[in-house]
This record gives C-alpha cells, structure tokens and sequence, in this order.
C-alpha cells in the first residue's frame, strides 16, 4: 500500500470523489424506496431522545425504567389528546374563516395599492402599480383556491397516516427500552476514538438543539397568541400557533412573522404595521434575551452552513430533513474539530516538577 502514498493528492481524490459521489447516490436511493419505514423510524428516535429526559427524571424516584416509559408515553398522548380537543375546534374554524375573508382582503389589498397609486400620481411620483396589483390579485386568488383543493386532498392521507402514528408510538417505546443496546451495537462499527469522540457530542448537539427549539416555540407561541389577542389581531389563536410551530425550524419564525404581516396588511395597512412591530419585538426578546439563559448556548454553525444543511436535509428527507439538519451538521462540526484538537500534553511546570521527583528518585537509588 505505500505506492498509494507516492500518488499525487489530486489523483486521490479524483478516485476517491466520484466513488463517494456514487455511495451518496446509491444511500439516496435506498433512502426513497425505504421512505415511508425510515420516516417512522427517525420519528420514533426523535421522540425517544426527547422523552428520555422525563424517563430518566421519573427513575430517580426509584420506578422501574419500563413503568417510567410507560407512564411518559400515556402521560404524552394524554397530553396531546386533550391540546387536541381543546384547539382543534377554534383552529379549524379560524383556518375555515380565513379561507372565506382571504378573497376581501385581496380586494381590500387591491384598494390601497389603487390609493396609493392615486397619491402617487398626485405627487408625481414616477411610479407605477396598476400592473402589479393586477397580477397579484390574481395570483393569491388563485393560490387560495388551490390551498382550499388541498386541504379536502390532505384528508385521506390525514386518516392513513393513523396506522403509521400508532406504529410510531410503538417503536418510541422499544426505543426508550432498548436504545442503549442498539446504539451501543451502532457504535461500535466505528473506531475507539472515533467512539468515543462522537457519541457524547452527537448526545449534545441534539440535547441542546432540540430543547433550545422546543422552549423557543412553546414560548415564542404563547407570547404571540396573547399578543394578537390583545391588539385585536383578526385569526390571533391560529396565527400565534402558526408562529410557534414554525419558530421549530431555524428561520421559522421571521418567515411566518413575514407572511402573517402580510396577510394582515391586505386588510389593513396599519394594522400590517402592528403585527410586524409586535412579533419582531416578542421574536427579539424570546431568542436573544429569555432563551439562552433558560437553555445556554447551542453550537452554533454559520448561516451560510445553517442555509446549506437546511438544503440539504429538505432534499433527503423532508419535514423530517428539515429539523434534523442542524443538529446532524452541528454533530459533525463538533467531531471533526474535536478531531483537530491535539491529545494534552503536560504543563511546563508539572513537567519541570515531574523532572525533579526523577532526579531525585535516581540520587537515592545511586545513594
């Protein structure tokens, strides 16, 4: 094997890329055959990871693990069970509405950009809006008629996707008593070091990631849903939860606040204004002040590699793609740094005292 180490490095890696190109491929592929399975599998593993905290906090009062998993998992479904009931009602109405008051509130739209290009006639300003009101009109006419179509498309999915929801619980709980040995039996495919190094920092990442995301969301939604409801916000229950599920992802909550002020300002320019102002407050005040110092620091990636993995992820996987991608990056951000980072070496001075205990270990052996 040493004439390897003779070969040019762009020759190696010319060999080496296309073979990995073509591994990547064949994954993909493996991957979309196997969707469906492997969804419900890194769904099962997700919730299983997150539901481990309350097991682990339950055992310390001397319950068997596998009363504590149970416990959790009833205690979850229940919990589920009757957020469902108490929401569900008010959120369909309020998408139902919505759906209804959209075609006035584009005509509403329409009218103030007529207004304003009056006004801007008057004042002379070179600017021209007739155009743009047209095909905007147009356009979310046309994209609401589509989303009320999908909605009615989504119900069959909506009531297959029962079987794969029990499925799913049922691995959770496997995954909660029995994750340890399987993930012992996936680790040990790697190298010692490679071990080693690796599972406490994907443990981390993932710990700190998905708390930060779930404490940001719980609070980044109560705190809009009281908002809207107390500045008179039309749909404040749904837009404030709408808020709190995207604030989930990384760049949720910006993109929602956007489409929400929007939609607002097509009934009411001004009131368009207020819901911008309000959210961007409440989004500043939950992920810069309240936040880190409940959760701590995450680490943190780049944006342009948050935007990349984000890509990248939506690409492989999806929904699931898109929450996993930050965490799987971050992962391996933090194993190939720890990597880098030298085995320590002792300190000068204890190298010095280290010195002196020898030399005087060799006086008395001589002595």
């Amino acid at each position: 094997m040493d004439w390897l180490n003779k070969l040019p490095r762009w020759v190696v890696w010319g060999v080496a890329l296309p073979l990995l190109a073509l591994n990547g491929w064949v994954a993909l592929q493996i991957f979309a055959f196997f969707r469906s399975q492997l969804t419900i599998f890194l769904t099962a593993t997700l919730l299983s990871f997150v539901l481990n905290y309350p097991v682990q906090l339950l055992s310390r009062f001397r319950l068997r693990r596998s009363l504590a998993i149970l416990l959790v998992l009833l205690g979850t479904v229940s919990g589920l069970g009757v957020l469902g009931v108490l929401l569900a009602p008010p959120l369909v109405e309020q998408v139902n509405e919505l759906t209804g008051r959209l075609p006035s509130w584009i005509d509403s739209g329409s009218s103030q950009l007529t207004a304003f290009q009056s006004w801007a006639e008057n004042s002379s300003l070179p600017v021209d809006l007739t155009r743009l009101s047209a095909q905007l009109q147009t356009k979310l006419t046309t994209q609401v008629q589509s989303l009320s179509g999908s909605v009615f498309a989504l119900l069959p999915d909506a009531i297959g996707g029962v079987v794969d929801v029990g499925l799913t619980v049922i691995l959770t709980f496997y995954l909660l008593l029995h994750g340890e040995r399987l993930w012992d039996g996936i680790f040990e495919w790697l190298p010692d070091d490679w071990s080693k190094q690796a599972r406490p920092l994907i443990r981390q990442n993932f710990q700190n990631y998905f708390l930060g995301q779930i404490t940001v969301a719980l609070l980044m939604g109560t705190a809009m849903t009281i908002a809207f409801v107390v500045i008179q916000v039309p749909f404040g229950l749904l837009f404030g939860i709408v808020v709190g599920v995207m604030a989930i992802f990384p760049f949720g909550p910006a993109l929602s606040i956007t489409i929400i002020s929007f939609l607002t300002a097509l009934k009411s320019i001004w009131l368009g204004v207020r819901v911008v102002t309000v959210a961007a407050v409440i989004d500043q005040i939950v992920e810069n002040v309240i936040a880190p110092q409940l959760i701590g620091g995450f680490v943190g990636l780049n944006p342009v590699w948050i935007l990349l993995s984000l890509l990248i992820g939506t690409k492989i996987a999806g929904v699931l793609g898109l929450i996993v991608a930050v965490p799987v990056a971050s992962s391996i951000k933090s194993i190939f740094e720890a990597r880098k980072i030298p085995p320590s070496s002792p300190e000068p001075e204890a190298a010095s005292e280290m010195e002196v205990v020898k030399s005087d270990a060799t006086t008395l052996a001589s002595a």
